[in-house]
């Protein structure tokens, strides 16, 4: 895993051995790749790199080019292709040679070969850049999931782009401009493919590439999710799953440093430490696995999206399976405290506003890294399999707004009365939900991209299909860009099996009626791993990523709050209106969430420390 940056300018020659433009913009990067860094530059193209090592350490530099009839071919690039050992061979049989051990020369010799078509071919996590010197043409390239980031910013004559929107800020001609709809996308907990809130700035979507030369961009979709009709029996599928899944995690077990898993003791993290540890190689010392929580799990209160803690959980898996188990557990201090705030707002370039959660996944990952440099993890399945709650509540699903913003349970429900009229009023993000909702569900492909459905399964059927499509295309990339944000800021790299795009498409296509029953969420995936685990991880419900009920933590985040209050110039107050952040910061301590808070502390960190220009008119 590694962090990309780069610039293309076609309307003059740069002189001397490198761009210090792009030196600057790569250097905002070195969380993503502690490791090394490099930078090749040619007379239009300069391509930046930061990398973290990971398989073939000691080869394998980049950029990487290579000099073939007619000019250089050079790639910049990040994530893992999984599937590179069986390219190389097809490759080696096509006539290519290599001189490393990793995917990075795959990938540049899979272009020399294929072209813009490698991505056909390409299976795993990726973000790259490949400049083609024979024809003086860009190519940017993003996953199918968009599990690994890639922005750019168009500039006369030329493209920027990088791993990371803060590179690209870093650059004299980009500012840090937010006009409504960034507001928008920031402050609804929205998630519209290719916008990426600063003003200019846009995220490559997944499944997509883009080339750049003198005459402009073209951009083509590669892969997008496809309909069919599902022939498979339940035996059959329940199978098809479980080798999919298995084939997924035991590609992405490859790795020349330590390697482990992020274990909660749910169905999901759980199925993903199983299949691993079976496929250890022999005479392995065992599986790391790691867990976290918080101190004060003694006073536990059951709620809506927690039914019960993880500890007990995870150590009943680690001991089945015989990992070598570690937890940590945070005190509510460490989780409040502005430093860990800043740490997170600066990761994620943006005021995500997920407070306890986000800093107990950042403590975790940079504490396990001296043991674990990757780490598999349990993502993407509650969205692919139907494991979150409103998937189950037709009254929600039928709601013209995403399910997860429905009602009083959405976080912009929770934050909308703390903004000031006008922001309000600009904002309209009801509206803007709905009609970002709107624009998804037309987007939902039919089998055979036939009619309208008819009858009253058909129409149920379609529903969940939607259900599902919202959630694989709009809230599972707020989920992986959180993912890979924290975990690349302590020089870790996340990897996510469950977002295998062969299984995500084989699942994707399954009927509703073989994923859930009466009372039962991911029935699927549950028979799939069945045999796997206790029965008590296979039959556990849903329990959402740990946050803190500590009256302590709230009492802190009041007291930080009422700091800010002090100051009714603070530019926060802009945005927030500052009577209703009193009425909040004077609530008495108890099990209300800390939304709002967190939104608005971060909010503010962002403000001081990033100084955007927020457009309100």
């Amino acid at each position: 895993m590694c962090g990309v940056a780069g610039w293309v300018d076609f309307s003059r020659r740069h002189a001397g051995p490198s761009w210090p433009e792009v030196v600057s913009m790569t250097a905002t990067l070195v969380p993503r790749g502690p490791d090394a860094v490099g930078m090749w530059c040619r007379a239009h193209v300069a391509l930046g790199h930061r990398r973290l090592a990971v398989v073939d350490v000691e080869a394998s530099a980049q950029p990487m080019a290579v000099a073939v009839e007619g000019g250089e071919v050079a790639l910049t690039y990040s994530g893992e292709v999984y599937n590179y050992r069986a390219l190389r061979e097809e490759l080696t049989v096509l006539g290519h040679s290599f001189t490393t051990r990793g995917d990075t020369e795959v990938v540049l010799r899979a272009y020399l070969e294929w072209g813009e078509r490698l991505v056909d071919r390409l299976v795993g996590m990726y973000a790259f850049a490949i400049w083609d010197g024979r024809v003086e043409r860009l190519l940017l390239v993003r996953d199918r999931l968009g599990i690994k980031p890639l922005y750019y910013h168009c500039l006369d004559g030329g493209l920027l782009f990088a791993s990371e929107t803060k590179a690209l800020l870093a650059h004299p001609q980009v500012e840090a401009v937010v006009d409504a709809d960034g507001l928008r996308e920031l402050l609804t907990f929205s998630r519209t493919p290719g916008h990426a809130v600063y003003q200019g700035v846009e995220e490559l979507r997944p499944g997509t590439s883009l080339w750049v030369d003198r005459s402009g961009l073209r951009e083509r979709t590669y892969w997008s999710l496809p309909a069919y009709e599902h022939a498979d029996d339940a035996s059959a599928t329940t199978a098809t799953v479980r080798r999919l899944l298995a084939q997924a995690v035991g590609e992405q077990l490859d790795a020349d440093v330590p390697l482990g898993t992020l274990l909660s003791g749910g169905l999901d993290s759980s199925a993903v430490t199983a299949l691993a540890t079976r496929q250890q190689p022999p005479g392995d010392a065992g599986l790391f696995s790691f867990a976290t929580g918080y101190q004060e799990q003694d006073a536990f209160r059951p709620t809506a999206t927690r039914h019960s803690t993880d500890a007990p959980y995870a150590r009943l898996v680690s001991a089945h399976l015989g990992t070598r188990h570690h937890e940590i557990l945070h005190p509510p201090a460490m989780l409040a405290d502005p430093h860990l705030r800043e740490r997170l707002v600066h990761a994620q370039d943006l005021p995500r506003g997920m407070g306890d959660i986000d800093g107990g996944l950042l403590l975790l990952l940079q504490w396990l890294r001296p043991q674990a440099t990757v780490v598999l993890t349990g993502e993407g399945a509650d969205e692919l399999f139907g494991g979150y709650r409103w998937f189950h509540q037709p009254a929600i699903a039928d709601t013209p707004t995403f399910p997860w913003a429905a009602g009083n349970r959405g976080r912009w429900a929770h934050t909308a009365p703390l903004y000031t009229p006008d922001v309000r009023r600009l904002l309209q993000g009801d509206a803007y939900l709905a009609d970002s909702h709107a624009t998804a569900c037309a987007e939902v492909p039919r089998p055979g991209g036939g009619p309208g459905t008819c009858t009253d399964a058909e129409r149920a059927e379609h529903r969940m299909r939607t259900v599902t499509y919202l959630h694989l295309t709009r809230f599972l990339p707020m989920m992986l860009e959180r993912k890979d944000r924290i975990s690349m800021a302590v020089g870790v790299e996340a990897r996510v099996p469950l977002c295998d795009h062969r299984l995500v498409e084989y699942v994707y296509n399954v009927p509703w009626r073989m994923k859930a029953t009466a009372g039962r969420d991911k029935v699927l995936l549950r028979d799939a791993v069945t045999d796997l685990l206790p029965a008590a991880v296979v039959q556990r419900a849903k329990s959402h990523f740990p946050s803190t009920q500590s009256a302590a933590y709230t009492t802190a985040l009041q007291a930080q709050a009422r700091t800010l209050l002090a100051d009714p110039d603070h530019e926060v107050f802009t945005l927030f209106d500052h009577a209703a952040v009193g009425r909040v910061a004077a609530w008495r301590p108890g099990p209300h969430p800390h939304t709002a808070l967190e939104r608005f502390l971060d909010t503010a960190t962002w403000l001081t420390t990033v100084q955007p220009l927020i457009k309100t008119a």
